[in-house]
């Protein structure tokens, strides 16, 4: 069992992503030759996508040729968005792949926890409040077991709790704990059905300067316990540093904004030893055995492949697979499970990479249902001298066998159109750790050979089964669609398993700040063929839908229909989730279809139930028309026009004396003076709005990368004091300011329910002029005051608010609307 296993597993690690597939050119074959040769392991252990360190990773992936790679306890859920609005799930998602377009680049593997980021915690015993420390400990020992690294390296330091984020610390502790839990039979017992135990030879921490305050401090630092080495190196072959490579890698980041540049000289590493025995000089690996002689019967395989590597021939690297098929033979006769199934699924790259071999299962649609038929085509090519026939091609799920016998000639391409069923019990294609519902922090995966992944097994492929010079292989391919652009060309897409029926509202959320009622409107499309059925929706018992139910025909494949109901809410203040349900020939479908697009990463999908929060609001408001200048990403604006303002976007390059005198109010983005180059040169026109009368509402930037230090016409000072206990408690500093009492009286309930964090980097210091409204703190902490500051100025009012409204508002949390029309209203 636990050798089916693991072979699944590394055969999830080559074919998780469908995006164009890899033609390795003669000096990435060499390279992968060198990496054939090393065994031995690393494994990085941080908290979240943006933790690790690129260059440490691409350092032993590239220049010392281990497995390497890093397990991030979470997908990043909790951070802000620089790139789109997606936040929360979604942003954890577009994070995951981020992580594997980084991945490819330094040539690590990525791995991932249940551990939900729920947002920032100070420190680790309020992160192990949301964390179930058990659970996140199994899967740190999961993947200690699975991936079996000689060596574990913590990018936090586990004895200074309170110093960094709450879940950089945990990290560290976790990890430190299940060093020795690896290898205890008695530590959840229930995965040896898969794996066994493992025991790590050392654990270091990735110690800096940083840690230590700065450079001088840590030249003064006892070192007699650290490994030092250069992570500069230069690769000929790749004409790149090793540096550049991480810079790279890091800047695939990009929802974070993490774009870097490479730099090239000497780059030093400090590893401070934890556990295990210390190294006689500066490698990791020192008294490891890391070659093939660590393996029993491994000394002729490993002399075997340095005579590939010492005679791979760069313009002809066909003349290796003979050696490479003598290899491949005889790593399948190891007893060592785990090593003969990493070796032979690299080494089994490489012969195809050498052999010129080209096997593809494309299709010209994007998508398909459960028991839908589709055409594929079949290509194959041999570009070698070997005799190469290809046997058979088995199509999953369902294992449809196609019998093919065709030999390969020399550069002459194959290809064939067949057709292929998808099976009716053939799963969607949505993440995995996102179909069953979790708590705030923690997700919930009930099949353990699931966790851990950073994604699903591909469903859709197509099994190779080729003879090479006698000697019989496999190749799992998935099946990708692809089609031709008239600009970019071929393109790659995700294959896709999708509902036949997908049910989608309008908004996540909408508000009903009157007893008016509102059009809701569903649309829904078919994604095979044409349809015919009713659909209803369904919410709280005060909440009036009219009609029950509304006949729809869809007449095509892929077509679309909107279909509208009228929800009368109740008269007063009261929540509900609304849920829809379509019914086609005594078929129920209920999922929505949400599509992730982004160049930088391979398309997604979320598919899960369909519904929207409705929120009847008890709110007044003043004035009518605001200006919207974007952030850093945000749908505050959105928010803001369910309530019934006119909201108008206005990019900063657009701002001007003439154009802000039409608005009651204009309201900046987050961290807008950390993104928008143009707001330094606008300053003047903003304060000048003000001064004549208009308020103007500033939310939270960070204190570093500012555009402008001038944010506000009086003196005002960003710290990084935050909030991050979203039930924290709240007390009027201002009982009798306007904002809390005008049009809407405030009371401590507005603060009820809201989600994830209070705020964030709130202003430190300001002039007297201004006057703080709320004070609030995190348990055992001083009170933070700068959480909301208004001043007056001539005529109008400055607001400067470090609340995260950019949370509460799409959450739909009732007291944070009531707050923010408050400050719309302010003087009118």
């Amino acid at each position: 069992m636990r050798k089916v296993f693991l072979a699944l597993f590394l055969l999830q690690l080559t074919i998780c992503n469908a995006q164009a597939p890899e033609k390795w050119s003669s000096a990435e074959i060499y390279e992968h030759i060198k990496k054939l040769n090393f065994l031995g392991s690393v494994l990085y252990v941080a908290a979240h996508p943006d933790d690790e360190n690129t260059r440490l990773i691409s350092y032993f992936s590239n220049d010392v040729h281990a497995r390497t790679a890093y397990l991030a306890l979470t997908r990043g859920d909790g951070g802000q968005n620089l790139i789109g609005p997606e936040l929360r799930e979604e942003l954890g998602l577009i994070r995951t792949q981020e992580l594997l377009e980084a991945r490819k680049i330094d040539g690590g593997y990525q791995f991932f926890s249940r551990a939900n980021d729920f947002g920032y915690s100070k420190n680790p015993t309020e992160t192990l409040q949301f964390w179930d420390k058990e659970e996140v400990l199994s899967d740190i020992v999961w993947v200690i077991r699975k991936f079996q690294p000689d060596v574990i390296i913590n990018r936090f330091d586990h004895r200074t709790p309170g110093s960094t984020h709450g879940h950089h610390t945990t990290s560290a502790i976790l990890s430190v704990e299940a060093f020795d839990m690896a290898a205890n039979t008695e530590n959840f017992s229930e995965q040896l059905k898969f794996v066994d135990t493992y025991q790590p030879k050392r654990l270091f921490f990735n110690t800096s300067p940083w840690f230590y305050g700065g450079n001088e401090a840590f030249q003064e630092a006892d070192k007699s316990n650290f490994v030092s080495f250069d992570t500069g190196t230069y690769f000929p072959v790749q004409g790149l540093s090793n540096p550049e490579i991480a810079s790279l890698s890091r800047s695939q980041h990009k929802s974070q904004g993490f774009g870097s540049t490479g730099s090239r000289g000497s780059e030093m590493e400090y590893l401070e030893l934890l556990k295990g025995d210390k190294p006689s000089d500066q490698d990791v690996f020192d008294g490891i055995d890391t070659s093939w002689n660590r393996l029993e019967n491994g000394k002729e395989i490993g002399e075997l492949l340095t005579s590939v590597e010492n005679d791979f021939d760069f313009e002809h690297p066909e003349k290796s697979l003979e050696k490479l098929l003598q290899a491949y033979q005889l790593i399948g006769k190891l007893k060592d499970e785990h090593w003969k199934n990493i070796k032979l699924a690299a080494i089994k790259e490489i012969i195809y990479a050498c052999s010129g071999l080209f096997l593809e299962a494309s299709t010209g649609q994007p998508s398909a249902t459960a028991s839908e038929t589709l055409p594929l085509k079949l290509e194959a090519i041999n570009r070698s001298n070997a005799a190469i026939n290809l046997k058979k091609v088995l199509l999953n799920p369902g294992q449809t066998e196609l019998t093919m016998n065709v030999d390969l000639e020399n550069n002459k391409d194959w290809s064939s159109p067949v057709s292929y069923t998808i099976p009716k019990n053939a799963n969607f294609t949505s993440p995995y750790w996102l179909k069953e519902p979790g708590t705030t922090g923690m997700y919930r995966v009930e099949d353990q050979q699931l966790r851990g992944l950073p994604e699903d097994k591909v469903q859709t492929t197509a099994t190779f089964q080729l003879d090479i010079n006698g000697t019989s292989l496999k190749f799992v391919k998935p099946i990708v669609y692809k089609f031709n652009d008239n600009v970019s060309g071929e393109n790659y897409r995700n294959f896709e398993i999708v509902p036949m029926i997908s049910v989608e509202f309008q908004d996540d959320v909408l508000i009903f700040s009157e007893e008016k009622p509102q059009t809701i409107r569903v649309e829904l499309q078919c994604h095979n063929g044409a349809a015919k059925g009713k659909i209803s929706l369904k919410a709280g018992k005060n909440w009036k839908i009219e009609p029950a139910s509304q006949e729809f025909d869809i007449t095509e494949k892929g077509g679309a229909v909107s279909v509208d109901f009228e929800v009368t809410p109740p008269a007063g203040q009261d929540e509900t989730v609304l849920t829809a349900e379509a019914t086609v020939n005594d078929q129920s479908f209920s999922n929505s279809l949400k599509k992730i697009e982004y160049p930088h990463i391979s398309n997604q999908n979320i598919i899960r139930p369909a519904k929207m929060k409705l929120v009847r609001l008890n709110i007044a408001k003043k004035g009518e028309r605001i200006a919207y200048v974007p952030g850093a990403g945000d749908v505050v604006d959105e928010s803001l026009r369910q309530i019934g303002y006119q909201v108008q976007k206005l990019e900063a390059d657009e701002i001007s004396a003439s154009r802000l005198q039409n608005f009651d109010a204009v309201v900046l983005g987050i961290r807008a003076y950390n993104v928008d180059d143009a707001l330094a040169f606008k300053q003047s026109a903003l304060f000048d709005y003000v001064k004549n009368g208009g308020t103007l509402i500033v939310q939270y930037n960070t204190n570093r990368g500012l555009v402008t230090e001038d944010l506000a016409p009086f003196h005002l000072e960003l710290s990084r004091d935050r909030v991050t206990e979203e039930d924290a408690e709240v007390t009027f500093i201002a009982p009798n300011h306007s904002l809390l009492n005008v049009p809407n009286k405030l009371t401590k309930a507005d603060f009820d329910g809201w989600v994830q964090e209070r705020g964030l980097y709130f202003p430190g210091n300001w002039d007297d002029t201004f006057t703080p409204i709320l004070s609030m703190h995190d348990q055992d902490e001083s009170a933070k005051t700068g959480s909301l500051l208004v001043a007056q100025y001539g005529k109008g009012y400055f607001i400067y608010t470090g609340i995260s409204f950019f949370r509460q508002l799409p959450a739909g949390v009732p007291g944070a609307y009531r707050l923010f029309a408050n400050m719309i209203s302010i003087g009118k």
